[in-house]
């Protein structure tokens, strides 16, 4: 079995590749992210495992340091080349995902959402429109054996073993292990201390 599963990575990586081609050629033309973008927009829209296949294989191409070996869901889109998305991650459907960094074996749950930063707007000027005030792009790490529960917001790191519970902001940095619940999410229980969440707790953290 892992020998066929191997065998149809590399047969998709082959069937990418042409498609990697053109995003390069395209690239010439335009801002490589924008360009970047409209094609992970057209392969969000391909369903089923093959469409998750095809997009594996395109993002290991295409994007730094990602593995082949990560599942990317239907109509998630990523906007930046330079996100990093390393072996056995899992992201679920209908997630936007910005300039980041993911480490191996985190589960990113339904439309969630991943900033690149909490500055991509500056807005201290009145005299100007806000889109006319530039911002900064910062590339945020999810750290390795993460959780991140259904529609969670993204604006900052976010460490190693941690989970982010569902419908929950994270817009501080988190510290190892940490059990995060809330907008702005708060810690209530750390994994690698002895004390457990309540069973109130633990129910926050639910999918």
């Amino acid at each position: 079995m892992r020998t066929l599963k191997r065998f149809l990575k590399l047969a998709f990586l082959a069937l990418a590749f042409p498609l990697y081609l053109l995003f390069l050629l395209f690239a010439q033309l335009g801002s490589i992210d924008s360009v970047f973008m409209s094609f992970s927009q057209g392969l969000s829209l391909i369903p089923g495992k093959f469409g998750t296949y095809v997009r594996a294989a395109f993002y290991h191409l295409s994007c730094p340091a990602t593995s082949d070996e990560i599942s990317v869901g239907f109509l998630t889109i990523l906007s930046h080349r330079n996100t990093s998305i390393a072996k056995g991650v899992y992201i679920g459907p209908q997630c936007n995902i910005g300039m980041c960094s993911i480490g191996e074996n985190t589960l990113i749950g339904s439309g969630v959402h991943v900033l690149s930063g909490s500055r991509q707007h500056e807005f201290t000027d009145i005299t100007k429109p806000i889109q006319e005030q530039g911002g900064t792009f910062e590339k945020v790490r999810i750290g390795a054996d993460c959780w991140l529960g259904n529609t969670a917001l993204v604006m900052a790191s976010l460490e190693d073993h941690s989970i982010l519970a569902a419908g929950s902001v994270l817009t501080k940095p988190s510290a190892k292990g940490d059990i995060l619940v809330g907008n702005p999410a708060k810690c209530i229980s750390n994994r690698f201390k002895p004390s457990s969440p309540s069973a109130h707790q633990q129910s926050e953290v639910a999918e």
